[in-house]
């Protein structure tokens, strides 16, 4: 993180001086005849000086955009960019229709909440970070929306790993730093309409930062980046860490993983108390082996007549 010290700045001092001129007439002259002139105009009172702000630092975005590892995808079981339709593509059209349409309801009340959308579990290994790429890919799909993958999972982030992305500074650096502008961390890849933005550098007070007044600011400026622009947020489990909790009082959705295999009843209770702050938590049922007679996502199309 950028810890650099704010500079003093240092106010201009006007000193005025008087001259004084001795104005008597000379006895060897004749008086000087002076034309009228007219009234000089009112002194305007000096306008109250304003508070220095410090702006963000410019820096020039990436020209090429980040190559996502195709390969990568694949072998981890998710959605792959220009793949074929799949009965894993399928579910998650479903999922995001549902979220979409959610939105749309949340927007009359909240137009800015409505673009937020938190990916979260109760636990680690429930499968969030899967679930959110694949969300990600799969809304980055529609024509007319910009989505912005945010690796919020700040203990461990990982987005960037199985994305095959560089490491870079990311929102925690923002949130530190007034100075950066935190859309000149948000990473353009070589996926139509996806950017990622980095979890940043690690500190210990992830939670008081994203608390933070200047948390507003940040949020606010990565909507109005873009206004076609979604926001997903990867963080870390509710019951693990406490920036899920907050996150949820910031975005409109939650979406709140839920391993078949593993996922308590318990657990998921304490879950949706400690993110109460959002009024819409949906659970996602992952690493399921049910289907439904008759659902056949991926195969329509593909059978032999």
């Amino acid at each position: 993180m950028n810890d650099q010290s704010h500079r003093a700045i240092r106010a201009s001092l006007l000193e005025r001086a008087a001259d004084r001129w001795q104005l008597g007439p000379k006895p060897d002259l004749p008086p000087v005849a002076m034309p009228d002139l007219p009234p000089a105009p009112p002194v305007v009172p000096p306008v109250a000086k304003a508070s220095p702000r410090k702006m963000p630092s410019a820096r020039i975005r990436p020209v090429d955009p980040a190559r996502i590892d195709r390969e990568m995808l694949a072998e981890a079981g998710m959605l792959v960019p220009g793949g074929p339709v799949t009965a894993l593509a399928e579910e998650f059209r479903l999922v995001k229709r549902q979220l979409l349409t959610t939105a749309a309801d949340i927007e009359k009340r909240d137009p800015d909440a409505a673009r937020m959308i938190l990916v979260c579990s109760a636990q680690p290994g429930d499968g969030k970070t899967f679930c959110a790429i694949n969300l990600a890919l799969s809304l980055a799909a529609e024509r007319d929306l910009q989505i912005l993958l945010v690796d919020a999972d700040f203990p461990k982030p990982d987005i960037l790993d199985r994305l095959g992305l560089p490491a870079g500074k990311g929102l925690l650096d923002a949130l530190g730093d007034p100075a950066i502008d935190v859309e000149t961390l948000v990473i353009p890849t070589d996926v139509p309409q996806l950017s990622v933005l980095p979890a940043g550098k690690r500190t210990n007070a992830d939670t008081e930062l994203l608390r933070s007044d200047h948390a507003q600011d940040v949020m606010q400026r990565l909507l109005t980046a873009d206004p076609d622009r979604i926001v997903i947020f990867d963080s870390p489990p509710a019951l693990a860490a406490s920036p899920a909790a907050v996150l949820a009082s910031l975005v409109g959705q939650t979406v709140l993983v839920v391993r078949a295999d593993r996922s308590s009843e318990s657990d998921l209770r304490e879950a949706v108390a400690l993110l109460d702050g959002c009024d819409d938590i949906q659970l996602l049922l992952n690493a399921t082996t049910y289907r439904a007679e008759g659902a056949r996502f991926g195969y329509y199309g593909q059978d032999q007549e």
